[in-house]
């Protein structure tokens, strides 16, 4: 067992190079041990981790620093850097984090979870670096997938960095490519001769040597740099990168961890731009995982013998999959509605919609700030696009939905799916800031439902309106309990209840917390009206007003960060105090969703005692 004795990088390097292939067998064990109980993003971790090892065994980490795109790939990175013993705690509360974190490790450079950044990021850092004394400078890389290469963030970079001839190392990690027809004898051959030390000297001492003989020298250090490219153009797809100011070497086969090294000291030897190129299998190692990469890409509890997921069948379908039926009922009806998703059919429940009607649906990439304005022309082309995209992502494309949505006024419709507190994934993926940032937008209408049969009525309502409209919903199940329906008015919201003592006015995923909230308060003799706020944008100002006027104790609940949010909206609208319980503005942490529910007070005991707490102290 060799992996009993890694704390750290260093005790990684002490390790001979025929050793490593039983350490990533170790590993890729760990990994899978631990994931089939907490659950996680194994597939694409299991596909990185010889190159994972190859890495910190070349490079002197932390010094010289890491860079992952996203971070769903870095857990054996984390193995690696001192946190295997304490690995069984992964995405639990105060437990490891699922992606990399910068307060977690030294080793982690950045808090990563979204994608196509970690060039931007790196190139940043390397312009720093240049600005140290020679001796105190380090080497940095940046890892991306080629799910990066859809994004315009991660071509920017690319760029910048080919235009300013930094001394930078991208690690490009493929995994949709076979690996046969590329990395064959001939590739593996050339990639040997143009990474050798001996022939990268040769060439720097060719192009000095031309470069001084002028105009003449000039034109024979182009042809002989056009025979380099056209050479390694027969065998490497490799000429977008060259053309982009790098040096382009691979593909390489991700799991041959003795090429990776050998190859890896060579690369990182050379100076300038440079991309290397390697092919792994998402799931390598574990059977279940590489014949379904996509449910092993963020997956739960599983049984480790047969990859059977241990998840418990309930009657309540989830907010998603109430979602996913509505919209193939409503597009049976209407040939106008299409759906749009930045490379999460499965995840925003879209993946039942394309195989429905695949003409009408478009996977634009991980390119969330494309999806929206291709949605926008999709709008303007009067069909009814629904973009269906989770609220962290959402992020991404703020200046489309104000530019060329909802300035436009067009009817696209945005289903934003993990709205609130999403849970193990953390802080990166907690939605928690949508509510603020699109009350701001113009335009724009807004909806939260309390349960999935309103979710359904919003989203035809929504389809109906020819505005632009975000509808956002938690994750996990529909509630049980029922609350009455009745029919959407564009910025009504709905009684539920009256009492005389207290208003509770709630939003989406919070109003069935708060009707039992009530419930609980009845006991101690205190009974309120419960409204179902509906719409964060516009809001039932009248209504709001008519009840400030009945009772001096008005609550808002809602599961997003209070700041700019719709309690805000509702304070200002009865120009009162209103008492407004809610997210503090902070980056919440991974845990589970019900824990982190409880701790910070959006349960229904939660809610119960704040009311108390505030009637009977005052």
């Amino acid at each position: 067992m060799f992996l009993e004795k890694i704390n750290s990088p260093q005790d990684l390097r002490q390790l001979k190079l025929e050793e490593l292939p039983q350490l990533a067998l170790e590993i890729r064990q760990l990994m899978t041990e631990v994931v089939s109980a907490s659950g996680g993003h194994l597939a694409s971790s299991l596909g990185a981790t010889e190159l994972i090892i190859a890495l910190h065994y070349c490079l002197n980490t932390p010094l010289d620093k890491i860079i992952f795109d996203v971070g769903h790939q870095a857990y054996a990175h984390k193995i690696l850097t001192g946190r295997s013993k304490n690995f069984s705690t992964l995405r639990q509360y105060q437990g490891i984090s699922g992606f990399p974190s910068k307060d977690e490790s030294s080793f982690d450079v950045f808090t990563t979870g979204h994608s196509s950044s970690a060039i931007s990021l790196a190139l940043g850092l390397v312009c720093a670096r240049d600005q140290l004394p020679p001796q105190e400078r380090f080497r940095v890389v940046a890892v991306i997938g080629d799910g990066s290469l859809s994004g315009g963030l991660c071509f920017e970079g690319l760029n910048n960095t080919g235009h300013l001839k930094k001394d930078i190392l991208v690690i490009l990690n493929t995994n949709e490519l076979s690996i046969a027809p590329n990395v064959g004898a001939i590739s593996t051959y050339l990639n040997k001769i143009i990474s050798l030390p001996v022939y990268n000297r040769f060439k720097e001492s060719l192009e000095h040597f031309l470069n001084r003989r002028g105009e003449r020298g000039s034109r024979l250090l182009k042809l002989a740099n056009k025979f380099e490219e056209g050479l390694k153009n027969l065998f490497i797809p490799g000429m977008l990168f060259e053309e982009l100011g790098f040096r382009y070497f691979g593909p390489f086969d991700g799991h041959n961890i003795n090429l990776l090294t050998h190859s890896l000291k060579n690369i990182l030897s050379i100076k300038g731009p440079r991309i290397m190129h390697v092919v792994t299998k998402k799931g390598k190692g574990y059977f279940p995982a590489e014949n379904d990469p996509v449910r092993f890409h963020g997956t739960g509890p599983f049984d480790i013998q047969s990859g059977a997921s241990l998840a418990k069948e309930s009657a309540q379908k989830t907010y998603t999959e109430a979602f996913s039926q509505k919209l193939v009922e409503l597009s049976a009806r209407d040939n106008k509605i299409v759906a749009v998703t930045a490379a999460m059919p499965e995840g925003t429940g879209l993946d039942k919609f394309r195989d429905k009607y695949p003409e009408r649906f478009f996977d634009v990439g991980i390119a969330e700030a494309h999806a929206v304005c291709f949605a926008a022309g999709l709008a303007k082309g009067a069909l009814k696009p629904v973009l269906a995209v989770y609220s962290t992502f959402l992020q991404r494309a703020y200046d489309q939905i104000i530019e060329d949505v909802a300035l436009q006024e067009l009817g696209v419709v945005f289903c934003v799916d993990r709205a609130g507190i999403v849970g193990e994934d953390g802080v990166t993926h907690q939605g928690i800031f949508d509510l603020s940032f699109l009350n701001t937008v113009p335009n724009l209408v807004i909806m939260a439902p309390k349960d999935g049969e309103e979710l359904g009525q919003m989203l035809e309502f929504s389809l109906q309106l020819n505005k632009p409209v975000a509808i956002r919903y938690p994750r996990g199940r529909v509630p049980g309990w029922q609350l009455k329906i009745s029919k959407l008015e564009l910025g009504k919201a709905e009684v539920l209840k009256e009492g005389k003592d207290f208003a509770v006015i709630a939003l989406g995923s919070m109003v069935v917390m708060a009707a039992e909230a009530l419930e609980i308060l009845k006991k101690d003799g205190l009974n309120g009206t419960l409204i179902n706020g509906r719409f964060a944008k516009p809001q039932d100002k009248q209504l709001f007003k008519d009840i400030s006027k009945k009772t001096k104790y008005i609550f808002t609940v809602e599961e997003g960060i209070i700041e700019g949010g719709f309690g805000t909206g509702v304070e200002d609208a009865i120009a009162q105090q209103v008492i407004k319980l809610g997210l503090p503005c902070a980056f919440i942490p991974h845990g589970k969703r019900e824990l982190l529910l409880d701790k910070y007070g959006l349960t229904a005991q939660g809610i119960a005692a704040k009311i108390k707490s505030v009637i009977w102290l005052r």
